[in-house]
């Protein structure tokens, strides 16, 4: 059976997690790895609503905060090489990422 590196990213800044996938996949070109991705699964929205006037008086206005956490997966095939040159991709802050081994 042939393993692969499973590359899970979250952010909140779609800008930054696109460059982390754009060198991603400069490196895999020049590598020649074979490569699945980057997958975009469905963005998540936390929503909060809070009233304008905290005493209640007034008329009933609300504010309306979101933010939007924005995921991308992909999919590597075994190579130490690659996998170490991925490791030592310059991360950004605020951005998540996990990367798992799983068998074929």
């Amino acid at each position: 059976m042939a393993q692969k590196a499973r590359i899970k990213i979250a952010s909140t800044d779609i800008a930054k997690l696109n460059q982390v996938c754009q060198s991603m996949k400069d490196i895999v070109e020049r590598t020649g790895v074979e490569m699945k991705g980057p997958i975009p699964l469905p963005t998540k929205r936390l929503r909060v609503t809070t009233r304008k006037c905290p005493c209640g008086d007034g008329k009933a206005s609300f504010d309306r905060y979101e933010m939007r956490i924005h995921k991308r997966l992909i999919d590597l095939a075994m190579d130490e090489r690659a996998l170490r040159l991925v490791m030592r991709v310059p991360i950004p802050e605020g951005l998540n990422i996990e990367i798992e081994m799983i068998e074929d």
